[in-house]
């Protein structure tokens, strides 16, 4: 599937919730950044994501600081492999592909990104190493 054809589907609700997985949240970031400029990109994935979560029922799960901070990684490391299809990139790329102690843990406190205010505003990184 294109990445066209990934976020029409997702778009129109045709996606089934069970099978997407973060993997494919960072896919559809993914295609969302080839089709658009960054922050139309942003703001076209962030409301599909609401709208996704909205009809599962669960519009708390959305956040905006994960949302945000994800698709600003991407963005960065497909500018750092400019031309890259999905496969190759997530071949380059596989620590974004980890959910459970995956690349944020680098840069969040985990107590941060679960935070209601972290749900609703795009908070800055607050972990240093």
């Amino acid at each position: 599937m294109t990445g066209e054809e990934l976020i029409d589907q997702f778009e129109r609700g045709a996606v089934p919730a069970e099978s997407f997985h973060h993997a494919d949240h960072v896919r559809l970031a993914f295609a969302y950044l080839g089709k658009y400029p960054v922050f139309q990109a942003l703001e076209k994935f962030a409301t599909a994501l609401k709208r996704f979560a909205a009809a599962q029922g669960r519009p708390q799960i959305y956040n905006e600081t994960i949302t945000f901070a994800y698709l600003f990684l991407i963005r960065e490391r497909m500018a750092c492999s400019p031309g890259s299809g999905w496969e190759e990139f997530s071949s380059l790329n596989p620590d974004l592909l980890v959910w459970r102690d995956g690349v944020l843990d680098l840069f969040y406190r985990v107590e941060t990104l679960k935070s209601e205010l972290a749900k609703t505003v795009f908070l800055f990184p607050d972990k240093y190493r």
